[in-house]
């Protein structure tokens, strides 16, 4: 519970210095998260339709965790089946981190960052890999994997703020000083959706 606490005061760090800076880029309104739209004289709610869009996610994520006793090795195998590859590299992290990731689930990546997780997961030579899990061999903490299963859960339902894109710009602003002024709109927009996204997987951890 220790684990969980420093995550989430880390995360609500980085979160604020993330909204900050996109506070700071003038002119910008994210219409696409208008609270209600009008289609053929109904009023759509989309606030509404997200929650219920989540809701609907974290019973069928939590149903499998329940059938797999919250085991983060049995839902690897899950996760095998559903057509994800999973790797087992002993220190992964050592070969993560000069990517900028960490190990767990890894999103769809091309050119040279999918050249380099091709070669690090000994598959053949590629410029374009999809989704994949990469874990120390060992022991796997069960919070921090069900995090990482959430996600790939998302990304699988193509739920918003779960994408290649919208990850590569979370893990930038993230972890590097980039200025968010330099954003076109669209990318802001994926951005916030990543922020989203990541909160919703942490409160469910």
């Amino acid at each position: 519970m220790l684990l969980k606490k420093i995550i989430y005061f880390i995360l609500s760090i980085q979160e604020k210095i993330l909204l900050r800076r996109l506070s700071n880029t003038v002119g910008v309104k994210n219409s696409s998260l208008a609270k209600k739209h009008y289609f053929n004289g109904c009023t759509v709610d989309l606030n509404n339709l997200a929650e219920a869009e989540k809701q609907k996610l974290e019973e069928e994520i939590t149903l499998i965790l329940k059938e797999n006793e919250y085991s983060p090795e049995k839902l690897l195998e899950y996760v095998k089946r559903q057509g994800t590859s999973v790797y087992r590299i002993k220190n992964s992290n050592k070969f993560l981190n000069p990517i900028g990731e960490n190990e767990g689930f890894i999103y769809p990546a091309k050119g040279l960052k999918a050249l380099y997780l091709s070669l690090c997961t000994d598959t053949n030579i590629k410029f374009n890999t999809g989704e994949m899990f990469i874990i120390s061999s060992g022991e796997i903490n069960q919070y921090y994997f069900i995090y990482h299963f959430y996600n790939w859960f998302a990304f699988k339902k193509k739920i918003f703020g779960i994408s290649r894109e919208s990850q590569e710009l979370l893990n930038k602003y993230l972890y590097t000083n980039a200025d968010t002024k330099e954003l076109q709109l669209a990318e802001i927009y994926k951005l916030k959706d990543a922020i989203t996204q990541d909160k919703a997987s942490l409160a469910f951890v």
